[in-house]
């Protein structure tokens, strides 16, 4: 079974950036396609950044496009999550999780399974 532990949370400010990283064990894990998720407004976690088992393929949320950017390594198990330009908004834990069935919408948290602890990051002046 796939492990994940997020790490790179912190205290940062209002424009600056964090690189927080997701290390997974226990599994094959460039088997599966790979997710970052905050909790929103009704605080059920929503997709932040998805990437796609190769890294051919991925996908933000409106309120991130062209602030973070998700990237793999397969061969060292991880998937990142670069965060620039972050806003008070950002501030939320951050869950890796894997896309364990691999069948509907990229952006339906029930797709996603192997949640990670999270990772807590804080945007603030």
């Amino acid at each position: 079974q796939l492990q994940l532990v997020e790490s790179g949370g912190g205290l940062v400010q209002p424009g600056g950036s964090l690189r927080l990283s997701c290390r997974a064990s226990g599994g094959t894990f460039s088997r599966y396609p790979m997710g970052w998720f905050r909790p929103g407004l009704g605080k059920e976690r929503e997709l932040v950044a998805y990437i796609s088992w190769n890294g051919g393929s991925t996908y933000y949320a409106d309120s991130v496009k062209g602030r973070f950017t998700i990237s793999r390594d397969n061969a060292e198990s991880t998937v990142s999550l670069q965060m620039n330009s972050l806003e008070p908004e950002d501030t939320a834990v951050y869950y890796c999780a894997a896309k364990i069935r691999t069948a509907g919408d990229i952006t339906d948290v029930r797709r996603y399974g192997s949640w990670g602890q999270g990772t807590q990051v804080t945007v603030s002046s």
